[in-house]
């Protein structure tokens, strides 16, 4: 019976121990959460982005052809729905419905 107990207990530990580890990655991920929708918050109150800044935010060359194919990119997103054209060029999150 003593085996038995004992390895109940170092199961229960373990179990213990893998808890506190996904509780404190559950904080850390609850914490970057907060950091990145208060940064799109601030971004999606703004102006919105136009293809060229886009482009040159994926580290693509603000050549036409790189322009145009980010411009081309949102566009089908926006046909999608994932992203809203509020005002002719400029591309933001779309909201939620809520």
């Amino acid at each position: 019976m003593a085996p038995v107990m004992g390895f109940l207990e170092a199961r229960g530990t373990a179990v213990q121990v893998r808890v506190e580890e996904l509780r404190e990655e559950a904080e850390r991920v609850l914490a970057e959460l907060a950091e990145a929708e208060a940064e799109a918050e601030a971004e999606a109150g703004g102006s919105g982005l136009r293809a060229r800044e886009l482009a040159g935010r994926l580290g693509l060359e603000w050549v036409p052809a790189k322009v145009e194919g980010a411009r081309s990119m949102v566009k089908r997103l926006v046909e999608r729905g994932w992203l809203a054209e509020e005002r002719p060029g400029v591309f933001t999150p779309r909201r939620a419905a809520g």
